[in-house]
């Protein structure tokens, strides 16, 4: 399934990492789009533009968690790629159309029991996530509606602003080592440079989920809001950072991210094997097995 749609999801002239045309201006042209919306749909992505406000909304549709499947990661990709060749587009709102959940983060049913070929297939899907949203011109915002551990905090951090409900009953945080997992450098790269290397030290090193008011204050999200209101808040923001010229914007998100982006590029083989060197050891399976029959049984 995964290998054509992914293999249709590489780097095209123009992304940032791949391409290696960093500091690439703006490349729509001035004027108001029309007044339109536009909506496109997979199994696990909705998608909605609005083309007079040049903002899409990226909806995760995927029950019960919004679990980050090879499924899911492909056609996260494709849509992101979608986008990306729409003129009309120059920012994104990534929030879940499942209540209470953002995303649950890596789905654990493929790192358990899997082939050595599967691992590798997978943890480039999870690269490409990352390289092609990190790296993206769009202005993009997560509106954190639920709980959002590990990969889901992942995708959060990767945006350009971060509001979450104030909802103290949501959390997020990268809390792999409550596994027995390790976050990989580029996770860790990513959380150092919203939170600081000491904030993010503590809370990888506990695998710590943060309540949505810490969150807050430890500057893992940059406001918290009703949630009836994270919406209309999200868009709010939109236009303030779409206000700007875009080629200044890219230009500097460029200048701020390039050091990291070009970390996983030059190593992303390397990483891959080292994710399936880890994930194959019998220990860590054991794990993943005894957490999967815990989440069994608290469902029971």
């Amino acid at each position: 399934m995964a290998a054509p749609a992914l293999a249709r999801c590489v780097a095209r002239p123009g992304m940032l990492p791949f391409g290696q045309t960093w500091g690439r201006a703006a490349r729509r042209p001035p004027g108001p789009p029309p007044a339109q919306r536009r909506a496109f749909s997979n199994n696990r992505v909705l998608v909605e533009l609005d083309e007079s406000a040049g903002v899409a909304t990226m909806k995760f549709k995927s029950p019960p968690v919004n679990s980050l499947s090879l499924d899911f990661l492909t056609e996260f990709c494709i849509s992101l790629e979608k986008l990306e060749n729409d003129r009309a587009c120059r920012g994104v709102i990534l929030t879940s159309a499942v209540p209470k959940i953002f995303s649950s983060g890596l789905d654990i049913t493929e790192m358990c029991g899997k082939s050595t070929e599967h691992y590798a297939e997978f943890w480039r899907a999870v690269q490409e996530m990352w390289l092609r949203l990190y790296s993206s011109n769009m202005v993009t915002v997560a509106a954190v509606n639920g709980s959002s551990p590990a990969g889901g905090c992942l995708i959060a951090l990767t945006c350009d602003y971060r509001i979450m409900a104030e909802n103290p009953k949501f959390s997020i945080g990268l809390n792999e080592a409550q596994l027995g997992i390790v976050a990989p450098f580029w996770f860790k790269d990513t959380f150092v440079n919203v939170v600081g290397h000491r904030v993010a030290e503590r809370s990888l090193q506990l695998g710590s989920l943060h309540s949505a008011p810490e969150a807050h204050r430890i500057g893992l999200v940059d406001e918290l809001v009703p949630e009836e209101k994270l919406k209309d808040r999200a868009m709010a923001v939109m236009q303030q950072w779409l206000a700007l010229p875009d080629h200044a914007r890219q230009l500097t998100k460029t200048m701020m991210r390039k050091a990291v982006l070009d970390r996983l590029v030059a190593h992303r083989e390397e990483d891959v094997q080292n994710f399936i060197s880890f994930i194959s050891k019998e220990s860590i399976q054991k794990s993943l097995r005894m957490y999967m029959e815990m989440l069994k049984k608290k469902k029971s």
